[in-house]
């Protein structure tokens, strides 16, 4: 191995040899470092890759691994066990398991993730062979064979119903999940798929097949192909070195795995470490670990671009060597790069795990411009896009307002419903916590006296799109607030993303309402006191939309 890389990438499965066949293509020194631990090494072959339909996973790989070193970058194998940000300087250190020793200027982390199978004996050794969990990986293969759907999770019903369309001989056995819904009973009905109470106690074969699932009563239930739900466990252990650690997954409310968190260019919080593959999308099929792989190459090799532009300047000067983007911070350094702030900014899980690492995230007080802009109104209905832990929510419902509070993160809404149950019942029962991303959430049109959004920063295409919507569900004679982080706030030393994309002007917004049914009362950028994370008084200010629907 050479000293030195432009990227090691750590994992090389479709999406490590991926990314590297990009970046060598891109003329970059790429290191591979794979440990031979493949996921899909059970199955018998990769499904859905265009072009490479039904070829078995080692080939597959063998002609990645051919076509990535054709181009000039290197492959070892080998366990990379922890990385460590080079003192001084734009890069890393990484350590294998046999004490090797490699550093590279950007980490591309592919390592996938582990399948979590339930504990029933004879369900391991048939992994990947008949005791399946996508259908769209498998279905294909045991059609109009008779499935059993293993049910270890509150997802066991939407299994049966899903491989349903691949064969009509499906039976759920309920095992030790919950039983289903009443509506979920009927709909398995409807569908003609079979429901076996009991528990499970091992499945069978007979010679190399699977021959049935055996009950603990004793009972053998015939089937030759099983369903099952893992866990789908990240493989961060080379992350946590560096402070990056998975955060759980969910789906209709339950953990199903858990994954490390990145924008959509898969930049992680720890500048000049990217993930791509399962290990940041546990969804992803093997094309998609690949694709996604491909943009984040494109996205790393941009970025040394970067880099390796402020350095060629600098020289050009005469001057001193440019500070790194993906330096340390000092202390005190509060500007957040696009990638650490969009990481998390709109995604679920990431939202849930801050409001779970402390009690409390936000003050406990509504916000100031709520106070100010509607005192004076007399309550109705209300709407609070983005409600947190509810503070608008309470105040608006202790004054009388009948109030929808919305949010994605179900935490935050537990809050503040128990803030409103301490309150008392009056107030508890004025406001009803809907669990919703808005970016796709439609409210009631025409419906709401006061709809208010505040600090709702998105792309500008999002954005609008949402704003049309809130505007669109204020009732004739209602008010539209709308408050937002100014862009000049920017120049202080508060933390605010800097995408300027991400801001918007109160007069941006009033010239998107139609001057025909709304009459604009308020559009200000208004100064108000902060402290900074160091205890620093600024004046910071709010972009301030008041505006009213004509009758």
């Amino acid at each position: 191995m050479e000293e030195k890389y432009d990227v090691v990438v750590v994992g090389g499965g479709a999406a490590g040899l991926s990314g590297a066949l990009t970046l060598s293509r891109a003329r970059r020194s790429v290191l591979v470092v794979d440990a031979g631990a493949p996921r899909n090494t059970p199955a018998g072959h990769v499904h859905n890759y265009l072009g490479r339909e039904g070829t078995p996973p080692g080939e597959l790989l063998a002609v990645g691994r051919a076509e990535v070193t054709g181009y000039g970058g290197e492959i070892v194998t080998g366990t990379a066990t922890s990385a460590h940000r080079l003192e001084g300087s734009e890069g890393f250190r990484v350590l294998l398991a046999d004490g090797r020793e490699v550093r590279a200027r950007r980490l591309l982390v592919t390592t996938g993730l582990v399948d979590e199978l339930p504990d029933v004996p004879g369900l391991a050794e048939r992994w990947g062979r008949d005791v399946l969990h996508c259908p769209y990986c498998h279905g294909w293969e045991v059609r109009d064979q008779a499935i059993g759907v293993l049910a270890d999770s509150p997802m066991a019903a939407h299994q049966a119903l899903l491989f349903r369309q691949w064969s009509p001989r499906v039976t759920l056995f309920l095992h030790t999940a919950p039983k289903p819904t009443d509506e979920e009973y009927e709909q398995l009905a409807a569908r003609g798929v079979t429901l076996v109470e009991g528990e499970v106690a091992a499945l069978e074969t007979t010679g190399d097949r699977l021959g049935g699932v055996r009950m603990r009563s004793g009972e053998l239930v015939p089937c030759q192909a099983v369903v099952v739900a893992p866990r789908f466990t990240a493989r961060a252990g080379v992350l946590a070195s560096l402070g990056l650690e998975p955060v759980e997954q969910l789906a209709g409310g339950h953990v199903i795995g858990s994954y490390v968190p990145a924008d959509p260019t898969g930049a992680t919080s720890v500048p000049g470490v990217w993930v791509a593959g399962n290990v940041a999308d546990l969804r992803a099929q093997v094309i998609v670990s690949a694709a996604s792989a491909l943009n984040t190459a494109a996205a790393i090799n941009a970025d040394l671009i970067a880099e390796d532009t402020r350095h060629a300047v600098a020289a050009h000067r005469g001057g001193p060597e440019p500070r790194s983007d993906h330096a340390e911070r000092a202390p005190g350094d509060h500007h957040h790069t696009p990638a650490e702030s969009t990481a998390s900014m709109f995604d679920e899980q990431a939202w849930e795990e801050r409001y779970l690492s402390r009690a409390a995230v936000w003050s406990g007080r509504p916000n100031p411009q709520l106070v100010a802009e509607t005192t004076d109104l007399p309550s109705g209905t209300a709407l609070d896009v983005g409600c947190g832990e509810g503070a608008d929510a309470l105040w608006l419902a202790e004054r009388g307002w009948r109030v929808t509070a919305v949010d994605f993160a179900t935490t935050a809404l537990r809050r503040g419903a128990e803030q409103a149950g301490a309150l008392g019942a009056e107030v508890a029962g004025r406001i009803d916590w809907v669990h919703a991303d808005l970016t796709v959430w439609t409210p009631t049109s025409g419906h709401f006296d006061l709809v208010s959004a505040h600090f709702m920063h998105l792309p500008g295409v999002q954005r609008e799109a949402l704003f049309a919507r809130l505007a669109a569900s204020v009732a004739p004679g209602g008010t539209l607030l709308i408050v937002g982080h100014h862009f000049s706030d920017l120049e202080t030393t508060m933390p605010r993303l800097n995408v300027p994309d991400m801001f918007f002007t109160a007069e941006e917004i009033a010239h998107s309402l139609d001057p025909d049914r709304w009459d604009i009362l308020v559009t200000d950028a208004r100064p108000r006191p902060a402290a900074d994370p160091e205890g620093n008084e600024v004046i910071i200010h709010d972009a301030i939309l008041r505006a009213r629907r004509r009758p």
